[in-house]
């Protein structure tokens, strides 16, 4: 067969582009910390969901101020390969020439990154891209996004806002953010803080009822070390809420402003767990515009209550988890871990529960989702079968927004808060049912259950209604959202429960951990307790005994 010489050129251009593709792609991508999220996983089930049509804002503080004014050097370094090809909204309204952010180019490689030419740096040779490369960036000055977006209660035009900024006290524009993410349905993700070594209480607007907190987890080789809380700010918060909502991990390698081809890591900080989150449900929101209405669904009105769910509903746990106080009984009235709240960002798990769709009231999947809303002295049920109940848990969790006025300086309307009740009905063949679990707390507007099956039945029933008293010459009714699904049960005797020192092996270091626990236990710490190994709300001989025997 003879070949004309242009199709010969054709050929060898086609060959080259494969072979160049083909070797980039072979080498390792970076930021390696998405393998322990899901995010690598995500990718490799659906390479090309990178933020295509979603808009994604990263509101960015100054980083020099002058007698109290910002300096406007918000700005992540736009010359960096990264992000030298990323096509940014940037916004302020500063006097002041705009500079450049060390932070917010950190925040925004994460993001947004994109460099597919080998990186040699200090590392082996990688290439380099964010969670959502592809999606319309946005990165809005502090003050100016305050000024025009919050104080004018106005729509905000991103799809999900990330803030890596906070304040520990409650004012007029964290309100204010708050009812943009209430009137809106505005997904809006935050960094609660960096834990006691830095002073940090829960940060605003993370500690706001409507938006989603991310605290901070170290990964290991093994996976992820307990969140501590001189390094990630737990809860309750003031008004004795649950936060953080989730947690991931925040030590990414992130473009360094100033050096064009330079990575480095970042540190385990909530500022850099926040955009993974935030980066995460985007890619929810990319996924969902492929789907009949649930684009919609997600970005309209309380369409932040479905995504927070879904997010929190999945997360993983770890070992020690706990709603609430320490001991052995589930906490009905406190719905999260106060260090953990949900779990670990488990992006893979969030996009298999969207994927699995959207059911309304009455029969439904052992994994699903919902944004619907209740009426007082209403019932919304969803029901659904578990074939194989033994060794499985039923998780649910339900998210709704409270209220706040419109104008400043955007007080809560309380008058409108409702308090949901969250309730898991399991059914015999008979039709006769118990209560398996509920969570209703009196002060969060999450609630969430974690909870092993009943070997004995098979149907269960999801259960949702208004917990409150209100004036029955009234009709009260809240929006909500809602997701669940059924996992395979975490095994007590898996090594992690016993690995205290997170090194990969049980030896003499952990049982060095172990005593040192126990002796903080017994002076009273309120400390997370690693190394209650019995699940009774105390570190003792029995966690003692147990963690020889397993060492024998």
């Amino acid at each position: 067969m003879a070949y004309c010489p242009r199709r010969l050129a054709g050929i060898f251009v086609f060959s080259f582009l494969w072979l160049l593709c083909a070797a980039v792609f072979a080498l390792p991508v970076q930021p390696e910390l998405f393998d322990g999220i899901g995010i690598n996983q995500l990718w490799q089930h659906e390479p090309n969901l990178a933020g295509q049509g979603v808009n994604v804002a990263v509101i960015c503080r100054s980083m020099t101020y002058i007698n109290g004014m910002p300096q406007n050097d918000y700005r992540p370094d736009v010359t960096h390969d990264c992000l030298a090809d990323i096509k940014f909204d940037l916004q302020n309204d500063s006097q002041f020439l705009a500079g450049t952010s060390p932070h917010a180019t950190a925040v925004c490689s994460i993001l947004f990154g994109k460099d597919w030419q080998p990186v040699a740096n200090n590392f082996e040779e990688l290439s380099y891209r964010g969670l959502v490369s592809d999606a319309n960036a946005e990165v809005i000055e502090f003050w100016h996004f305050l000024k025009n977006q919050v104080f004018n209660n106005s729509r905000p035009d991103a799809d999900v806002l990330s803030f890596s900024i906070g304040s520990v006290f409650d004012d007029w524009w964290t309100r204010g953010i708050e009812a943009l993410a209430e009137q809106y349905g505005t997904t809006i993700v935050a960094g609660i803080g960096n834990g006691s070594s830095v002073y940090d209480l829960p940060l605003y607007p993370a500690a706001g009822s409507n938006v989603i907190a991310v605290g901070v987890v170290e990964q290991t080789k093994n996976g992820f070390n307990w969140a501590k809380s001189e390094r990630s700010t737990g809860g309750p918060t003031e008004d004795n809420r649950c936060k953080p909502d989730i947690v991931a991990p925040g030590n990414y390698l992130a473009a360094v402003a100033f050096e064009p081809n330079q990575y480095q890591y970042t540190g385990d900080y909530s500022s850099f767990a926040t955009p993974a989150v935030a980066g995460t449900a985007a890619l929810l929101i990319q996924k969902a515009q492929t789907e009949p209405n649930a684009g919609e669904i997600l970005t309209g009105p309380n369409g932040n209550c479905a995504v927070k769910a879904i997010l929190m509903n999945t997360a993983a746990k770890l070992p020690y988890w706990h709603k609430g106080k320490l001991g052995s009984e589930d906490d009905h009235e406190v719905p999260l871990d106060l260090m953990h709240g949900s779990g670990v960002l488990d992006a893979f798990g969030a996009y298999n529960t969207l994927t699995a769709g959207r059911y309304e009231p009455g029969e439904a999947a052992d994994e699903g989702w919902d944004l619907n809303n209740v009426e007082q002295g209403l019932e919304n049920v969803y029901q659904f079968s578990v074939s194989e109940p033994n060794n499985k848990t039923i998780v649910v969790t339900l998210a709704w927004n409270r209220h706040y006025q419109k104008r400043y300086p955007f007080e809560r309307d309380e008058e409108k808060d409702v308090d949901l009740k969250l309730e898991l009905l399991a059914y015999d063949k008979n039709g006769n049912s118990f209560l398996l679990d509920y969570s209703d707390s009196e002060a969060d507007n999450v609630e969430h259950i974690y909870i092993p099956a009943d070997a004995n039945y098979v149907n269960y029933e999801i259960v949702v209604s208004i917990a409150d008293e209100a004036n029955p010459e009234s009709v009260i009714t809240e929006d909500y959202g809602i997701a669940w699904r059924v996992i395979e049960t975490d095994k007590q005797n898996d090594i992690s429960w016993f690995d205290l020192n997170r090194d990969g092996g049980i030896d003499k270091n952990d049982i060095a951990v172990l005593l040192e626990n126990a002796s903080k236990f017994q002076r009273g710490s309120a400390d997370y307790l690693i190394g209650d190994i019995n699940n009774d709300g105390m570190i003792d001989v029995k966690d003692i005994s147990m963690f020889a025997r397993r060492i024998r």
